[in-house]
Protein backbone atom coordinates (compact mmCIF):
# COMPACT_ATOMS: atom_id res chain seq x y z
CA UNK A 1 0.00 0.00 0.00
CA UNK A 2 1.38 3.41 -1.01
CA UNK A 3 1.85 6.35 1.33
CA UNK A 4 -1.27 8.19 0.13
CA UNK A 5 -3.46 5.08 0.31
CA UNK A 6 -2.16 4.30 3.81
CA UNK A 7 -2.84 7.90 4.90
CA UNK A 8 -6.42 7.67 3.66
CA UNK A 9 -6.89 4.33 5.45
CA UNK A 10 -5.67 5.84 8.72
CA UNK A 11 -7.87 8.91 8.28
CA UNK A 12 -10.82 6.61 7.74
CA UNK A 13 -10.02 4.71 10.94
CA UNK A 14 -9.86 7.99 12.83
CA UNK A 15 -13.16 9.26 11.40
CA UNK A 16 -14.91 6.02 12.40
CA UNK A 17 -13.68 6.14 16.02
CA UNK A 18 -16.61 6.06 18.43
CA UNK A 19 -14.81 6.53 21.73
CA UNK A 20 -11.47 6.85 23.54
CA UNK A 21 -10.61 3.17 23.05
CA UNK A 22 -10.86 3.51 19.26
CA UNK A 23 -8.98 6.81 19.28
CA UNK A 24 -6.23 5.02 21.22
CA UNK A 25 -6.17 2.26 18.61
CA UNK A 26 -5.94 4.88 15.84
CA UNK A 27 -3.00 6.66 17.45
CA UNK A 28 -1.13 3.36 17.92
CA UNK A 29 -1.56 2.58 14.22
CA UNK A 30 -0.47 6.11 13.32
CA UNK A 31 2.67 5.85 15.47
CA UNK A 32 3.60 2.62 13.71
CA UNK A 33 2.90 4.19 10.30
CA UNK A 34 5.30 7.08 10.96
CA UNK A 35 7.81 4.74 12.69
CA UNK A 36 8.35 6.99 15.69
CA UNK A 37 8.71 6.20 19.38
CA UNK A 38 5.63 8.07 20.54
CA UNK A 39 2.55 9.96 19.46
CA UNK A 40 0.12 11.77 21.78
CA UNK A 41 -3.09 13.79 21.52
CA UNK A 42 -3.75 15.87 24.68
CA UNK A 43 -6.80 18.07 25.26
CA UNK A 44 -7.25 20.65 28.04
CA UNK A 45 -10.71 22.27 28.25
CA UNK A 46 -11.41 25.79 29.50
CA UNK A 47 -12.32 24.44 32.94
CA UNK A 48 -9.12 22.38 33.21
CA UNK A 49 -10.56 19.00 32.26
CA UNK A 50 -7.96 16.81 30.55
CA UNK A 51 -8.50 14.10 27.98
CA UNK A 52 -6.28 12.29 25.55
CA UNK A 53 -4.70 9.24 24.08
CA UNK A 54 -1.13 8.29 23.34
CA UNK A 55 1.73 5.87 23.57
CA UNK A 56 3.79 7.08 26.54
CA UNK A 57 4.36 4.47 29.24
CA UNK A 58 1.86 4.29 32.11
CA UNK A 59 4.74 5.01 34.48
CA UNK A 60 5.58 8.29 32.74
CA UNK A 61 1.93 9.39 32.50
CA UNK A 62 1.46 8.74 36.22
CA UNK A 63 4.72 10.52 37.09
CA UNK A 64 3.69 13.51 34.96
CA UNK A 65 0.35 13.77 36.78
CA UNK A 66 1.78 13.17 40.26
CA UNK A 67 4.45 15.85 39.82
CA UNK A 68 2.01 18.28 38.16
CA UNK A 69 4.47 18.71 35.30
CA UNK A 70 1.80 20.56 33.34
CA UNK A 71 3.08 23.68 35.19
CA UNK A 72 6.71 23.39 34.05
CA UNK A 73 6.54 21.44 30.77
CA UNK A 74 8.19 23.71 28.13
CA UNK A 75 6.14 22.00 25.40
CA UNK A 76 2.83 22.95 27.03
CA UNK A 77 4.02 26.42 28.02
CA UNK A 78 5.64 27.16 24.66
CA UNK A 79 2.84 25.81 22.50
CA UNK A 80 0.19 27.67 24.48
CA UNK A 81 1.87 30.88 23.27
CA UNK A 82 1.98 29.74 19.63
CA UNK A 83 -0.44 29.03 16.81
CA UNK A 84 1.92 27.15 14.51
CA UNK A 85 3.65 23.75 14.80
CA UNK A 86 6.96 23.83 16.62
CA UNK A 87 10.05 21.68 16.94
CA UNK A 88 10.95 21.14 20.59
CA UNK A 89 14.46 22.51 20.01
CA UNK A 90 12.90 25.95 19.48
CA UNK A 91 11.31 25.95 22.93
CA UNK A 92 12.85 27.36 26.12
CA UNK A 93 14.60 24.60 28.08
CA UNK A 94 16.95 26.99 29.91
CA UNK A 95 15.50 26.83 33.43
CA UNK A 96 16.70 24.28 35.98
CA UNK A 97 13.17 22.88 36.31
CA UNK A 98 12.83 22.49 32.53
CA UNK A 99 16.18 20.71 32.21
CA UNK A 100 15.32 18.35 35.07
CA UNK A 101 11.94 17.63 33.48
CA UNK A 102 13.59 16.95 30.11
CA UNK A 103 16.12 14.55 31.62
CA UNK A 104 13.37 12.62 33.41
CA UNK A 105 11.21 12.49 30.28
CA UNK A 106 14.11 11.06 28.27
CA UNK A 107 14.81 8.50 31.00
CA UNK A 108 11.18 7.35 30.62
CA UNK A 109 11.64 6.83 26.88
CA UNK A 110 9.87 9.95 25.62
CA UNK A 111 12.75 10.72 23.24
CA UNK A 112 15.17 13.59 22.72
CA UNK A 113 13.32 15.01 19.69
CA UNK A 114 9.77 16.27 19.40
CA UNK A 115 7.32 18.09 17.14
CA UNK A 116 4.04 19.49 18.49
CA UNK A 117 1.00 20.99 16.78
CA UNK A 118 -1.01 23.39 18.99
CA UNK A 119 -4.75 23.45 18.34
CA UNK A 120 -7.35 25.88 19.63
CA UNK A 121 -11.00 24.94 19.62
CA UNK A 122 -14.31 26.38 20.81
CA UNK A 123 -14.91 27.92 24.25
CA UNK A 124 -11.29 27.89 25.37
CA UNK A 125 -10.34 24.38 24.33
CA UNK A 126 -6.59 23.88 23.85
CA UNK A 127 -5.05 20.71 22.51
CA UNK A 128 -1.65 19.40 21.44
CA UNK A 129 -0.74 16.70 18.96
CA UNK A 130 2.83 15.55 19.55
CA UNK A 131 5.29 13.20 17.91
CA UNK A 132 8.54 12.31 19.71
CA UNK A 133 11.50 10.11 18.88
CA UNK A 134 15.12 9.31 19.74
CA UNK A 135 17.52 10.25 16.96
CA UNK A 136 20.05 12.89 15.94
CA UNK A 137 19.14 16.39 14.73
CA UNK A 138 19.80 15.65 11.07
CA UNK A 139 17.54 12.59 10.97
CA UNK A 140 14.80 14.49 12.82
CA UNK A 141 15.00 17.44 10.44
CA UNK A 142 14.52 15.08 7.49
CA UNK A 143 11.55 13.43 9.19
CA UNK A 144 9.73 16.67 10.03
CA UNK A 145 10.38 18.13 6.57
CA UNK A 146 8.95 15.03 4.89
CA UNK A 147 5.95 14.58 7.19
CA UNK A 148 5.01 18.05 8.47
CA UNK A 149 1.90 18.41 6.31
CA UNK A 150 0.51 14.97 7.18
CA UNK A 151 1.20 15.50 10.89
CA UNK A 152 -0.80 18.75 10.82
CA UNK A 153 -3.60 16.96 8.99
CA UNK A 154 -3.78 14.17 11.58
CA UNK A 155 -3.52 16.65 14.47
CA UNK A 156 -6.66 18.44 13.37
CA UNK A 157 -8.29 15.13 12.51
CA UNK A 158 -7.84 13.92 16.09
CA UNK A 159 -9.12 17.19 17.48
CA UNK A 160 -12.22 17.24 15.28
CA UNK A 161 -13.05 13.65 16.25
CA UNK A 162 -12.52 14.41 19.94
CA UNK A 163 -14.83 17.43 19.69
CA UNK A 164 -17.48 15.38 17.92
CA UNK A 165 -17.30 12.72 20.65
CA UNK A 166 -17.58 15.28 23.47
CA UNK A 167 -20.94 15.19 25.31
CA UNK A 168 -23.45 17.76 24.07
CA UNK A 169 -21.44 18.57 20.95
CA UNK A 170 -23.51 19.73 17.97
CA UNK A 171 -21.97 18.53 14.70
CA UNK A 172 -20.79 21.26 12.36
CA UNK A 173 -22.33 21.49 8.91
CA UNK A 174 -19.90 21.69 6.01
CA UNK A 175 -20.46 24.37 3.39
CA UNK A 176 -19.37 23.74 -0.17
CA UNK A 177 -16.31 25.56 -1.45
CA UNK A 178 -16.51 27.38 -4.77
CA UNK A 179 -14.30 26.16 -7.66
CA UNK A 180 -11.97 29.15 -7.19
CA UNK A 181 -11.72 28.51 -3.43
CA UNK A 182 -10.87 24.87 -4.16
CA UNK A 183 -8.16 25.92 -6.61
CA UNK A 184 -6.67 28.37 -4.11
CA UNK A 185 -6.73 25.96 -1.17
CA UNK A 186 -5.27 23.14 -3.27
CA UNK A 187 -2.27 25.23 -4.31
CA UNK A 188 -1.75 26.45 -0.72
CA UNK A 189 -1.83 22.81 0.45
CA UNK A 190 0.82 21.97 -2.16
CA UNK A 191 3.16 24.48 -0.52
CA UNK A 192 2.86 27.38 -2.96
CA UNK A 193 3.41 30.86 -1.55
CA UNK A 194 0.52 33.32 -1.80
CA UNK A 195 2.35 35.15 -4.57
CA UNK A 196 2.79 31.91 -6.51
CA UNK A 197 -0.87 30.96 -6.03
CA UNK A 198 -2.04 34.37 -7.24
CA UNK A 199 0.23 34.17 -10.30
CA UNK A 200 -0.90 30.62 -11.12
CA UNK A 201 -4.58 31.61 -10.91
CA UNK A 202 -3.98 34.95 -12.68
CA UNK A 203 -5.54 36.95 -9.86
CA UNK A 204 -4.29 39.61 -7.45
CA UNK A 205 -3.07 38.69 -3.98
CA UNK A 206 -5.96 40.75 -2.60
CA UNK A 207 -8.48 38.61 -4.48
CA UNK A 208 -6.65 35.47 -3.36
CA UNK A 209 -6.92 36.64 0.25
CA UNK A 210 -10.69 36.97 -0.21
CA UNK A 211 -10.93 33.40 -1.53
CA UNK A 212 -8.82 32.00 1.30
CA UNK A 213 -10.72 33.87 4.01
CA UNK A 214 -14.03 32.75 2.52
CA UNK A 215 -12.88 29.12 2.50
CA UNK A 216 -11.58 29.43 6.06
CA UNK A 217 -14.96 30.79 7.20
CA UNK A 218 -16.93 28.04 5.46
CA UNK A 219 -14.70 25.39 7.01
CA UNK A 220 -14.94 26.91 10.50
CA UNK A 221 -11.14 27.01 10.63
CA UNK A 222 -8.97 29.06 12.96
CA UNK A 223 -6.32 29.89 10.36
CA UNK A 224 -5.18 28.90 6.87
CA UNK A 225 -3.25 25.83 8.06
CA UNK A 226 -6.33 24.59 9.91
CA UNK A 227 -8.48 25.29 6.82
CA UNK A 228 -6.15 23.22 4.63
CA UNK A 229 -6.22 20.36 7.14
CA UNK A 230 -10.02 20.40 7.28
CA UNK A 231 -10.39 20.62 3.50
CA UNK A 232 -8.01 17.67 3.05
CA UNK A 233 -9.62 15.55 5.77
CA UNK A 234 -13.11 16.14 4.30
CA UNK A 235 -12.02 15.35 0.76
CA UNK A 236 -12.82 18.85 -0.49
CA UNK A 237 -9.34 19.16 -2.00
CA UNK A 238 -6.89 16.49 -3.11
CA UNK A 239 -3.10 16.98 -3.15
Amino acid sequence: MGKIERRETLLGELERAQGLEQLQSAILDLRDHFRVDHMVYHWVSSDGEQFGCGTYSDAWVQRYVDQDYLRVDPVIIGCYQRFHPVDWKRLDWSSKAARAFQAEAISHGVGNQGFSVPIRGPVGQFALFTVSHTCDDEEWARFTEANRRDLILFAHGFNERALELAPGRTPEQSRALSPREIDAMTLVAMGYSRAQVAETLSISEHTLRVYIESARSKLGALNTTHAVARALSRGLIVV
